[in-house]
């Protein structure tokens, strides 16, 4: 009998782990294709049977699977980032296995459809204009009212995000979108937004089931970087409906609905008002906060998901898990790091991870690129559990010697 097989496609390091350890757990023998194999360290940590092939050519990616699919029973395609999630689509289409739906996932992932589609449906959105030019983004601000909220049409990760509180801002970050210096390619179009204000939550949900609410703080404007997030937030029944209610709306006004959707909203003076629909599973440590607060080990009921098998969504008991976000504040190297061990020691602490090593350049962007580690606590209470917290936090530390100035 031929090993059964899951493709993956492109798992970025943070999360790919989790995916490859579920996929092993459930007994199969998961394989990543990727176009640079070798920057997913977890791989030849986990012994983990990796394909060079260039993952923007669907072509390329059918011929793979057709030539793997000689030596495995291939179960199963997913991904787990925006941008090979339509792909993923497409490929379990031809090889008529489960799937999300490639041309739902295409229109979400641009913003500015998604917004349009949403509004149709009577969502509630921030006020917004798509504008392809500095004139149109400044008509569309002041049209607007300052500040706004300006961001590339399509992307991930709050790249290239920013809130802008005057016309010369308005027009900086304009200029530096459409010269491409966020991504490394310029932007062709450029969506402008109402700055939606009130607190900050995701709806994690598989299917069309709502698992929970999650809450989120963030670091001051200008950018949109996580700073910390509690599961489950703490809501009123009132609230906790309203917000699943808007969120499952979103479903059924982007044709999605199938395997996980991650929904980021705010709290305004109107009620819950949709920020952004993401047609995929949460990255870390979101899943973590689920698994320790409930029970439920969202990657691995999505792999459940793509191979066709009964999933298990009922909490096996409920706890407060929260994480911060470890976040540098200068550009530089990176000396080293302290405290790790200790504060994994304490009690309440689930996980004290970084990304990086001593002697990595420190680059800022304002997005979730930023991000150099999270600590996780959990424990039966809000209290105890933001205690235990806080005490890791305090005991962790990092030094990092700026970079030469020009001229040095």
């Amino acid at each position: 009998m031929a090993i059964r097989a899951l493709i993956l496609i492109e798992l970025r390091a943070r999360i790919g782990l989790l995916y490859v350890q579920s996929a092993l757990r459930l007994g199969l023998h998961p394989i990543v294709l990727a176009a640079d194999p070798a920057q997913y360290d977890y791989l030849a940590a986990e012994g983990i049977e990796s394909v060079l092939v260039d993952t923007n050519d669907l072509d390329a990616l059918i011929r793979e699977c057709s030539h793997l699919q000689a030596t495995y029973d291939i179960a199963g395609i997913t991904s787990v980032g925006d941008l090979f999630y339509a792909t993923v689509g497409k490929l379990c289409r031809y090889f008529d296995l489960p799937g999300p739906n490639a041309g739902s996932i295409e229109r979400c992932c641009d913003k500015f459809t998604q917004r349009q589609l949403l509004a149709e449906a009577g969502v509630p959105v921030p006020d917004y204009r798509m504008a392809a030019n500095i004139m149109e983004v400044e008509s569309a601000a002041v049209d607007i009212g300052l500040p706004v909220v300006i961001k590339p049409a399509v992307g991930t990760g709050s790249s290239g995000v920013r809130l802008c509180y005057d016309i010369s801002e308005v027009v900086a970050h304009t200029t530096h979108l459409l010269g491409g210096k966020h991504i490394g390619r310029p932007s062709p179009s450029i969506l402008v937004e109402e700055f939606a204000q009130g607190p900050y939550y995701c709806t994690h949900i598989m299917g069309s089931h709502v698992i929970g609410i999650e809450a989120a703080e963030l670091h001051p404007p200008p950018h949109f970087v996580f700073h910390e997030c509690t599961f489950p937030a703490v809501l009123t029944d009132e609230e906790h409906k309203r917000i699943a209610d808007v969120s499952l709306s979103c479903l059924q006004a982007l044709g999605l609905g199938w395997g996980p959707t991650d929904i980021e909203l705010r709290w305004t003076k109107r009620g819950p008002v949709v920020i952004e629909v993401n047609p995929r599973l949460a990255s870390t440590p979101d899943p973590q906060l689920v698994k320790l607060a409930y029970g439920i080990d969202l990657v691995t009921e999505h792999i459940k998901f793509v191979i066709g098998e009964e999933w298990n969504l009922r909490r096996r008991h409920l706890h407060t898990a929260a994480a911060r976000i470890l976040v540098p504040d200068r550009d530089g190297i990176l000396d080293g790091i302290d405290g790790e061990s200790r504060a994994a020691a304490l009690t309440g602490v689930a996980e004290v991870k970084f990304y990086v090593k001593p002697k990595t350049p420190i680059i800022r962007k304002g997005d979730g690129g930023d991000w150099i580690g999270h600590i996780i606590a959990t424990s039966p209470s809000l209290p105890e559990t933001k205690a235990a917290l806080q005490r890791a936090v305090e005991l962790i530390s990092w030094s990092i010697t700026p970079f030469p100035a020009l001229g040095e």
